[in-house]
């Protein structure tokens, strides 16, 4: 046991997170090479591959599929340099999670009522079934109305059962779907950012116009040189101005002070496609020009969907932009703030408006049509009034309706 090599989590992994183990790569006995994928963890936020840190053989799994893990635990134990063939002595029964014993069987699989619903057991009394007879679909083995319906159709016919009153009462089919450790996580982190911060949010409009016009002046030019040009890159430039001046937008709150960053690395909310989010951050961005920011945002999206992030790339967040307007959306309140962040700003649809336009000539008014967009900003009263919300998006309007061409 001397020789072995402990597997741990890593500590990068910091600020208190958590992690599911959610596949072994590897079986007890199994030969492991320096750096091949060992095991894989989930977070709230991002799945990735552990790696094993040295050649040998996999001796003892620590934490079982399914448990939860924090930075600095022991998963497994390997021993260096061995060979599977060498040391074939048989696995230690509790070494690993597919050797657990099987669970005993449920009180109702054993004919037992404790487990069973009042409706299932009215159902069972009905058709002078005991609950031994029924086969159980539900989770664990529980006995659910539709089973019951099912097994006295199989001795009675189902004709029989045709016009009976129980089986109208049978509620609905349902499917169950089991949370992933992802969700879990979303689902604490958001009623706990709930819990901790009056959200408040206040909601300008703003036209795109200037906006639209630079982006068909230099889309070519930035691609060339390496950069998609998406206009969230422009949501962020101008968010700069915007915590320039109200810098408490950037902070965060404790009990004894107010944490105000002068770095700022602003997280961008993502959407995953089987479900989920994610916020890669893209750091110092107040000392990034348009290219720049579009840059390394173009490199956080290919590796997002490469699923390249590592949990490094989820931490030290300041500031969050939710552009939730990719997906349709025109408005959404509140957008729940990224804690310890003081706020979070949302980019509604872009979608052409009509818009009056007062002339020269007093009284005068025409109707145009411009490109549009309403945009939030969600902050925790704690640590913002209303007053600086609004003075943050009117700073952040400007700066999109005035872009020089």
């Amino acid at each position: 046991m001397s020789a072995w090599l402990e597997v741990r989590v890593p500590l990068e992994q910091s600020e208190g997170t958590r992690s599911q183990v959610l596949k072994w790569l590897k079986a007890v006995g199994a030969p492991v090479s320096a750096n091949e994928p060992l095991v894989e963890l989930e977070t709230d936020k991002v799945t990735v591959e552990l790696p094993a840190p040295t050649s040998g053989v996999l001796r003892q799994i620590l934490k079982a599929e399914g448990a939860e893990v924090a930075p600095g635990d022991v998963l497994a134990h390997i021993e260096p340099g061995a060979t599977a063939a060498a040391h074939a002595e048989a696995r230690p029964a509790a070494s690993s999670p597919s050797e657990a014993a099987p669970a005993a069987p449920s009180s109702a699989a054993q004919g037992g009522r404790e487990n069973l619903s009042p409706a299932v057991r009215r159902l069972l009394a009905e058709h002078a079934l005991a609950a031994h007879e029924v086969q159980g679909t539900g989770e664990g083995g529980r006995i659910t109305a539709e089973d019951v319906q099912r097994a006295a159709e199989a001795r009675h016919g189902g004709a029989a059962l045709a016009g009976s009153a129980a089986a109208a009462e049978a509620p609905a089919a349902v499917r169950r779907v089991s949370h992933s450790a992802m969700r879990k996580r979303i689902a604490a982190h958001m009623v706990q950012s709930l819990h901790n911060a009056p959200h408040v949010t206040s909601v300008f409009e703003a036209d795109m116009s200037a906006i639209i016009e630079h982006r068909k002046k230099n889309h070519a030019a930035f691609e060339q040189r390496g950069a998609a040009l998406t206009l969230s890159a422009y949501f962020i430039a101008a968010a700069v101005d915007a915590i320039r001046a109200v810098p408490e937008a950037n902070s965060r709150w404790t009990e004894d002070v107010l944490e105000i960053y002068d770095a700022i690395n602003m997280g961008v909310a993502a959407a995953l496609g089987g479900g989920g989010l994610i916020v890669p951050v893209l750091r110092g961005v107040e000392s990034r020009d348009l290219f720049d920011i579009a840059r390394g945002l173009n490199d956080l999206v290919k590796r997002a969907r490469a699923q390249e992030l590592t949990p490094a790339d989820l931490h030290g967040g300041t500031f969050t932009l939710s552009n939730h307007g990719t997906s349709g959306s025109l408005l959404a309140a509140p957008i729940v703030i990224n804690q310890g962040q003081a706020a979070i700003l949302g980019i509604g649809k872009l979608e052409k408006r009509a818009t009056v336009i007062e002339e020269e000539e007093e009284g005068a008014e025409r109707v145009v049509v411009r490109p549009k967009c309403y945009v939030t900003l969600t902050i925790d009263h704690r640590v913002l009034d209303g007053q600086e919300a609004n003075r943050f998006l009117q700073v952040f309007t400007a700066r999109l309706e005035s872009w020089p061409a």
